[in-house]
């Protein structure tokens, strides 16, 4: 893995090897005009310095266009749309271009967008982590190579890069909270992958608020495995199978919690009567469906933009590694309303 904190041109390699810059081209596109030691030479210097080739510079011979990559586990949902709605807002305004990569939660495939974007030789990177990336080599190779990151949401790495997350904790207490004054005591945590410090956060909040009033914890109670629809009507059906049910569900993010409001439904049960629900969403179609979603609402738009002004300092040449917490608002609707 190279440790240059620059990205390798050809100018570098040609340098290195005391011949021309042409010379080098021409060896890496294997012309006969070039030997084939000499070829052999310049492809082991370009891998052992991890030479990329620009295919802007290739195309545009004299401005290459100022392109930012952002990498998103799951584009379909409003979460991330909205905070790619954020980073392309204010990369405009900045005169930058958009390109994503949806990793439909697969690591393989977050490797493979990290890969691309290198090679595409983008002046930066916004990334949210797939939920199944646990080993994070291809980040360490984005540090070692000098190149902006920033993350949002899920992180990883955090005395390398700067990201953006939510106040999950804190914003997972108080709908917890809200759920006890309003009379449920067997309270349910419904989320993700539990190495996912966005889970880990949200998690220790509702446990918090559980301590702080005496109530017990229930491992039975607390289900954390995936981030997927089915798995999430899965999870609750057999909470709501329990001798003693779960008379509260705090669900992770918008496809948990439309799952859970799915299978409450689907178990003929009354929401909130029986069963309350509390999710993290800001997903408009909360407020449309009946009865209506109280929610713990992102302010993903805002989420993007301050990832992206974060990008841009690092591209501009500030080395500071940033912390930045955006709030989540806790909105109260009718899943939560039923009083002692």
């Amino acid at each position: 893995m190279s440790t240059n904190k620059h990205r390798t041109s050809l100018k570098d390699l040609a340098r290195e090897l005391g011949v021309s810059i042409a010379t080098v081209s021409r060896a890496l596109r294997n012309s006969p005009e070039i030997g084939k030691e000499m070829q052999e030479k310049v492809k082991d210097l370009a891998k052992r310095m991890n030479y990329r080739p620009n295919p802007f510079a290739q195309s545009l011979r004299k401005e290459a266009p100022h392109v930012i990559g952002v990498v998103v586990p799951n584009l379909v949902t409003h979460y991330y749309a909205a905070v790619l709605d954020g980073i392309e807002a204010e990369a405009q305004r900045a005169g930058y271009s958009v390109i994503s990569a949806n990793t439909h939660e697969d690591s393989e495939a977050e490797v493979r967008a990290i890969d691309n974007f290198i090679n595409l030789h983008v002046e930066g990177i916004i990334a949210c982590l797939s939920q199944n990336t646990t080993d994070y080599k291809h980040f360490e190779e984005i540090s070692n190579m000098g190149i902006p990151l920033v993350f949002f949401g899920r992180t990883c790495l955090s005395e390398k890069f700067s990201s953006v997350t939510a106040n999950g904790d804190e914003a997972a207490q108080q709908a917890t909270q809200h759920l006890i004054d309003t009379g449920s005591r067997r309270i349910a945590f419904v989320g993700g992958p539990n190495h996912l410090d966005m889970v880990r956060r949200r998690k220790h909040g509702y446990l918090e608020a559980l301590r702080e009033n005496h109530i017990p914890i229930e491992r039975e109670l607390v289900v954390c495995e995936k981030i997927d629809y089915q798995w999430g009507m899965e999870a609750v059906t057999k909470l709501l199978q329990m001798e003693n049910r779960p008379d509260a569900i705090l669900a992770f993010n918008d496809i948990i919690t439309f799952a859970a409001f799915a299978a409450i439904k689907e178990a003929g049960l009354q929401i909130p009567e029986d069963v309350a629900l509390i999710g993290f969403t800001d997903d408009p179609h909360a407020g449309y469906v009946t009865p209506r979603l109280s929610l713990i609402a992102d302010q993903s738009q805002l989420m993007g933009e301050t990832a992206c002004q974060l990008l841009l300092k690092n591209i501009n040449g500030d080395s500071k590694i940033y912390k930045k917490i955006v709030p989540q608002e806790l909105v109260i609707r009718d899943t939560s309303s039923r009083k002692k």
